[in-house]
C-alpha cells in the first residue's frame, strides 16, 4: 500500500533478506573480508555471529549472489535442535542427495561420494548452517567429522556457521569443542549499526526504490529511530514499515517523531498481547526467536485471531460511545425537543466531563480502527497471492 502511495518501485523495508538491498556497514565490510579470506582457504570453518536481526542472513544472501554456481555447490541448513544423526540426514537433503531410511553410515557414505564427484568436476562445496546456537553438541561434532572428508590431500567440504552471541560463547568456552575450535580459520561478530549508519541505511533503501524526497523525514526522526531500535537492521525495517504504512493511511507527506512514537507504542502493544516478556527496551521484537525469517511475529496468524478480537474491542467501544451519548442526554444536554421541560440545566463542569469522556472514547476507537487496518494491510501484502486484494 505505502509503496503505491509514495510512488516507490517496491517495498524498501521488507523483513525477508534481499541481496539487492545489501548495505555495507563497517562491521559488514569486515565480515565480508573474513568470509573472502576464509572461502579462499577452501577448508575448515568460518564463523559469523550477531544479535537477532543484525543482518547475518542478508550477508549470506549477498555472498550467494556473488557466488558462481559453476564453481561452487552450496547447501544451506536452518537448524532447529538437531542431534548428530538428524544433522547428517538434513545435510544430505540440503545437497539434494537421496538417502533411503535413517541409516547414518549410509548417509555419510552418500555425502562423501557426492563431495568426491563434485571435486572431480572442479567444484568446491560449501555448507551454510544457520541458527547454530540451537544445535546439539553431537551435531557440532558431526560437522567436524564431515570436514575430514578428502580426495587425496584436497579437502572436500567447507562450512560457514551462523549463530547468535551465545553460540560464540559456546565455541570459545566449551571443553568438548577443542578440535572444532582448531579448525576455525576465520571468525567475526556482526555489530549493530551506529547512528550515522542507521541514517545511511534508511536512505540507501529508500533510494533503491526511487525515493525522491516524499515522504520527507522531519528533523529528529532518524536519531529517534536509532534510539528506538538500537541500530539492529531488522528492528529498523520493522519500525520503518509501520511508519510508512501509518503515513500512507493518514495521507501524510512527512514522517515525524510524533508518528514514530505512535508506531513504537502500537508495536509494544502488539508484543504485549503475544508475550508476557519483552526483550527489547521498546518491545518491538518477539521474546523468542528460533529461525529466520520467523524472527518476527508471524503476521499470517493475525487475521483469524487478533483482528477479530480488535474488531470486537471496537464494537465494545462503540457501545460505550453510545452509552456516553446517553449520559449526555441524562445530564440534560440532549436536543431541546427531547429535553424534559422542567429539567435543571447541567453545570459547566458536568458538560465538560461528559464531552471529555466522549473525546477519549472517540480517540480510543480511532486508534483501534487504525491498528486493525494496519494489521490487515500487512497481512494482505505479506503474501503475493493476497496482494491483489
Amino acid at each position: 500500500m505505502y509503496d503505491q502511495f509514495y510512488g516507490f518501485s517496491g517495498r524498501p523495508f521488507q523483513l525477508t533478506p534481499d541481496p539487492e538491498f545489501y548495505f555495507e556497514s563497517s562491521s559488514h565490510r569486515k565480515a565480508m573480508s573474513y568470509l573472502g579470506y576464509g572461502l579462499n582457504q577452501g577448508e575448515g570453518f568460518v564463523v559469523i555471529t550477531g544479535e537477532v536481526g543484525a543482518g547475518k542472513s542478508t550477508l549470506v544472501a549477498h555472498l550467494m549472489d556473488r557466488t558462481n554456481p559453476e564453481e561452487m555447490t552450496v547447501a544451506q541448513v536452518v537448524t532447529s535442535a538437531l542431534d548428530g544423526n538428524e544433522l547428517i540426514h538434513v545435510v544430505a537433503q540440503a545437497f539434494g542427495i537421496p538417502v533411503e531410511g535413517q541409516d547414518k553410515a549410509a548417509a555419510l557414505g552418500a555425502i562423501e561420494r557426492f563431495l568426491q564427484d563434485e571435486a572431480r568436476e572442479g567444484k568446491r562445496c560449501l555448507l551454510i548452517v544457520d541458527e547454530c546456537q540451537s544445535l546439539d553438541l553431537t551435531a557440532l561434532e558431526e560437522m567436524r567429522m564431515l570436514s575430514n572428508f578428502q580426495l587425496g590431500s584436497h579437502p572436500l567440504l567447507q562450512t560457514l556457521l551462523l549463530g547468535q552471541p551465545e553460540f560464540r560463547r559456546t565455541l570459545a568456552q566449551h571443553p568438548d569443542l577443542d578440535q572444532l575450535r582448531q579448525r576455525i580459520i576465520a571468525s567475526h561478530h556482526l555489530e549493530a549499526l551506529d547512528a550515522e549508519e542507521v541514517e545511511d541505511y534508511i536512505l540507501h533503501r529508500l533510494k533503491h526504490v526511487g525515493w525522491q524526497g516524499r515522504p520527507t523525514l522531519r528533523p529528529g526522526l532518524l536519531p529517534a529511530l536509532f534510539e528506538a531500535t538500537d541500530g539492529i537492521p531488522r528492528r529498523v525495517n520493522q519500525v520503518m514499515n509501520r511508519l510508512l504504512l501509518l503515513g500512507a493511511i493518514e495521507e501524510q507527506d512527512a514522517l515525524t517523531t510524533e508518528m514514530l512514537d505512535a508506531v513504537i507504542e502500537e508495536m509494544g502493544t502488539d508484543t504485549a498481547r503475544g508475550s508476557s516478556s519483552q526483550p527489547s527496551p521498546l518491545s518491538i521484537e518477539p521474546s523468542v526467536e528460533t529461525a529466520e525469517p520467523a524472527e518476527e511475529q508471524d503476521i499470517d496468524s493475525v487475521p483469524a485471531t487478533e483482528v477479530a478480537a480488535l474488531l470486537a474491542q471496537r464494537d465494545e467501544r462503540t457501545a460505550e460511545l453510545e452509552a456516553a451519548l446517553s449520559d449526555l442526554q441524562a445530564a440534560g444536554i440532549a436536543p431541546i425537543a427531547e429535553a424534559a421541560p422542567f429539567s435543571d440545566e447541567p453545570s459547566e463542569a458536568e458538560v465538560n466531563a461528559a464531552l471529555s469522556r466522549i473525546e477519549q472514547r472517540l480517540e480510543e476507537q480511532e486508534q483501534s480502527f487504525r491498528h486493525v487496518l494496519t494489521m490487515l494491510i500487512e497481512w494482505l501484502e505479506n503474501d503475493k497471492s493476497r496482494e491483489a486484494a
